[in-house]
């Protein structure tokens, strides 16, 4: 009896290395790093906060942020993607832009045997799920539940904060030449919309609707706000001098706001939503 149980020991514990061993190894299949080309600034950008920006070995034209997303080789550009060149890389998968990449480039790809999983964040909330399901696609879903989390509770507080204050009327100067704002859904119109701001052209057709000067002198806008920075430049303040009309103008009324930030869907642009918020209060004062 003593040697049979001595052997049932024996095989035990053979059987729990064993399973311990096969649970080690399929941990190191599971963890293996993805191959991604990321078609999109605002997808590198949410790589590199969930701690997957390792995993992109290919992407396009102005991703820049974080400073280590300068060196990534490039496939491409917002008009166009480097079909050869993605092949040769032979990604696990391609990340890309569901409204701002070509369709037709992307078809091709998918053809010639690649797949890609879309980005399409269409509100402010969607930043959280497109995170959550880039952290699933890396194995990075700790990390990503975690800024996802912080990124709507920021927003929320926010919220929370303007929810009350005042109504002001703004003109967003989108972009000079031609003269553009924002309009209806645009992803710039929901981050004022926390701000407690009256767009007097949020009714245009359009997300991006263009205008002219006349529209903005009849509209009477008691602030302007320029999004602007060294990847978009933008017309400056002293543009508006000559229409001393707009009360936006004759009070001095005119601020910028660093576009980089503000117009990629990631968690930064909250960051630059709450410096926005704080200058357009600035403005109430004046006013109110």
């Amino acid at each position: 009896m003593k040697i049979k149980s001595q052997l049932f020991l024996i095989v035990k514990s053979l059987l729990l290395l064993l399973t311990f061993s096969f649970s080690l190894s399929s941990s190191a299949a599971d963890n293996k790093a993805v191959r991604l080309v990321v078609a999109a600034p605002h997808i590198v950008e949410m790589l590199y906060a969930i701690g997957a920006g390792d995993s992109i070995i290919g992407t396009t034209e102005h991703s820049d942020y974080p400073q280590a997303a300068t060196k990534i080789p490039r496939i491409g550009n917002y008009a166009g993607l480097q079909v050869e060149r993605i092949l040769q890389l032979k990604p696990d998968y391609i990340v890309a832009w569901k409204t701002g990449n070509p369709e037709v480039d992307l078809n091709r790809l998918e053809k010639l045997g690649m797949t890609v999983v879309y980005s399409n964040p269409t509100d402010l909330k969607s930043v959280a799920d497109e995170l959550i399901m880039l952290g699933e696609l890396t194995g990075q879903k700790s990390k990503a539940n975690q800024i996802a989390t912080a990124y709507m509770d920021k927003l929320n507080r926010l919220k929370q904060k303007y929810k009350t204050h005042q109504p002001i009327s703004v003109f967003y100067q989108l972009w000079t030449a031609p003269l553009t704002t924002v309009a209806n859904n645009a992803w710039p119109q929901q981050l004022l919309a926390i701000c407690q701001v009256d767009n007097p052209f949020i009714a245009l057709k359009g997300d991006y609707p263009q205008l002219s000067i006349e529209h903005v002198m009849m509209a009477k806008p008691k602030l302007i706000i320029i999004p602007t920075s060294t990847g978009e430049p933008n017309q400056i303040k002293g543009y508006w001098q000559q229409f001393n009309a707009i009360p936006a103008v004759k009070n001095k009324q005119i601020i910028t706001v660093n576009s980089d930030k503000l117009h990629r869907m990631t968690p930064r642009a909250l960051d630059e939503l709450e410096v926005m918020c704080e200058k357009i209060d600035n403005a109430r004062a004046v006013y109110f």
